[in-house]
This record gives C-alpha cells, sequence and structure tokens, in this order.
C-alpha cells in the first residue's frame, strides 16, 4: 500500500516537528536554550537529594547559557549563537530546559518568563518542567500567556513504569505525569513529553506498550531519547559497578525499535526527535560515534519506507 498524504498533511512517514511548524508558522522558527538557574525537587530535598541518575545538564547547555546572564542577554546571545548554523531563522522560541523551569513562586515564574517574550524576536516559550511542579495557578497563568503567545510545557515522563522512576531517582509516579498532562491540555495548554529508551530493567516489549499508555494521553509533542551513560553521574558510577545490569541498543536495531515504536502510536503526536545528541567529552560507555541527529532521521525515514509502514499504522484508539 502507498500513501502519498498521511493524516498529518505531508508525505513524510511520521507526524514531523519541522513540517508541523512549517504548516503552523510559514517559516523555519528556532528554539534558542535559556538556563536561569532553576533546580529539581528531587535535588533540593523537597522529595529527594541527588537528581536523576543519568542528569548531568552541563551536557546539553550550549555554552552561552549561564545563570548569570539575565534572559535578555541569554536571548541575544543565543540568537548570534545560532544565527552560523540557522540563517533563515528570524523567529525564535525561548526554550527553558534545564532542571525544573515551574518550580518556584507564580511571581518569580512572570519575572523570567513576561521579560522572554518581550523581545521583539520571540515569540513564545518551551518550558521544561518536571509534572510534580505545576498546579493550577500557574497553569492559569501559563493558558493565559497561551491566548497570544505559542507556550508548550515539556514534562519529563522519561518511563511509564513506576519501578523504573523508582530506581531512577524521579522521586514522583506515572500517575503524576497523567493528572499533570490531562490538567495542562485541559487548559488549552500545548503539552509535551519525553522518554528515555534503554532504561536499566525495561525489555524491548516494555518500551513498545509505552506507545499505547502514552498515545492515550492528550499529547501534542514528544520527543525520544536513548540511554547513554553521562559522566559525572548516579548512573555513571553504577555503570561502573555493574555493567552486567546495563544494555544498550546498537544504531541498527535502535531504528528498528523507533519504526516498530512509531507504528503504535498516537499519528496526532508530533514527533520533535528521535535521539538525544551529547558532545563525546561527556560520555561514558557503549555509542554511536559521532553520528548527529539529521543522520538518524535519514535512517528512520529509510527503514520506514522500506517496511512501507507510518506512524500509526497499527494505532488503535
Amino acid at each position: 500500500m502507498v500513501l502519498t498524504t498521511f493524516p498529518w498533511g505531508h508525505q513524510r512517514r511520521f507526524n514531523a516537528y519541522a513540517d508541523h511548524f512549517r504548516k503552523e508558522f510559514g517559516e523555519r522558527i528556532q528554539k534558542l536554550s535559556i538556563n536561569v538557574g532553576f533546580t529539581c525537587p528531587n535535588r533540593d530535598g523537597s522529595v529527594g537529594i541527588g537528581g536523576c541518575t543519568y542528569c548531568n545538564n552541563n551536557a546539553f547547555n550550549p555554552s552561552y547559557c549561564k545563570p548569570a546572564k539575565s534572559v535578555t542577554q541569554q536571548i541575544e546571545e543565543g540568537i548570534e549563537f545560532h544565527a552560523k548554523r540557522y540563517r533563515r531563522a528570524e523567529k525564535y522560541l525561548a526554550y527553558f530546559q534545564a532542571y525544573s523551569n515551574t518550580y518556584d513562586s507564580l511571581a518569580k515564574l512572570k519575572k523570567i518568563y513576561d521579560e522572554a517574550l518581550q523581545h521583539p524576536s520571540i515569540i513564545g516559550l518551551v518550558i521544561g518542567t518536571r509534572p510534580d511542579c505545576v498546579d493550577e495557578e500557574k497553569l492559569n497563568y501559563f493558558a493565559e500567556l497561551s491566548k497570544s503567545y505559542y507556550i508548550i510545557i515539556e514534562y519529563g515522563i522519561e518511563s511509564c513504569y513506576d519501578k523504573t522512576l523508582l530506581a531512577i531517582n524521579r522521586g514522583h509516579d506515572y500517575y503524576t505525569c497523567v493528572k499533570a498532562i490531562e490538567n495542562t491540555a485541559s487548559k488549552g495548554i500545548r503539552t509535551g513529553a519525553h522518554l528515555i529508551f534503554g532504561l536499566p530493567g525495561e525489555s524491548i516489549e516494555d518500551m513498545l506498550a509505552e506507545a499505547e499508555i502514552l498515545s492515550k494521553l492528550p499529547l501534542n509533542n514528544i520527543k525520544f531519547h536513548q540511554l547513554q551513560i553521562i559522566k559525572d553521574t548516579a548512573m555513571s558510577q553504577q555503570y561502573k559497578d555493574h555493567p552486567e545490569d546495563f544494555t544498550f541498543f546498537s544504531l541498527d536495531n535502535y531504528i528498528d525499535f523507533i519504526v516498530d515504536f512509531l507504528e503504535r502510536l498516537n499519528p496526532s503526536f508530533v514527533v520533535e526527535r528521535f535521539a538525544g545528541e551529547v558532545p563525546p567529552r561527556f560520555l561514558e560507555g557503549p555509542g554511536w560515534g559521532l553520528i548527529r541527529n539529521d543522520q538518524i532521521l535519514n535512517k528512520v525515514e529509510k527503514k520506514l519506507e522500506e517496511r512501507d509502514t507510518w506512524q500509526g499504522k497499527l494505532y488503535f484508539k
């Protein structure tokens, strides 16, 4: 069976983030990472200490992202940073990625996010956070912003299994994720989710089953990340002590797995990325060399074509 146009309105075999943005805005939109020095409740003792076992935010923060700098300064430096690579981008989303970016008082959040939105090149916010760091008052604020700007709250789900969440020191269960996503979506705020594949103790069958579990949620966007062992993390020490507890995807196996997962995934979900990218100096354990995300994307699309399949082919409501 050959389809020329899929439910998302273009010929690519998955609901691609870049095409979604072109359709919504008519031009390229670039995200600018900003770090304002938030922390997390599983770091400061509120629900735990040490943070997630896999987490080292230094591994993905651009060099210009420093909490000592103002939001405006980071935006200006971020635009300059990206101008060399993305010359067609003229509008930007302020991406608050590091740690939990709703973990403070509403007054503090308003000061930060209102400053970002005052910049003439910023058309919206991407807010990464935990599902236990939102409440009615904060969601009402973001819902009001959503009337005038592109606002999306991205929740770190990481796994749908409570045993895994406990093992990686998340400090919350999967039900907390469900309620936060449902509450966010009910207020008309775009919602995103992040999932890690390959966490210790999860089988291929466990991970594939997450496609059906997540497909029931009112999500707009979703991101995937293969497990990588990052230096200076608790998981790095766990790997050194018990390497037998870890199983890593080869690149070819991961491509096959992603296609299997996509077939089961709700076709309305916009897929932002298939894999994480970390500077080699931060990595320990097996890796895939210097392959970039665009190369992985090409491999996924080639495999979808070879198998004549697409996102949601096996999805049933």
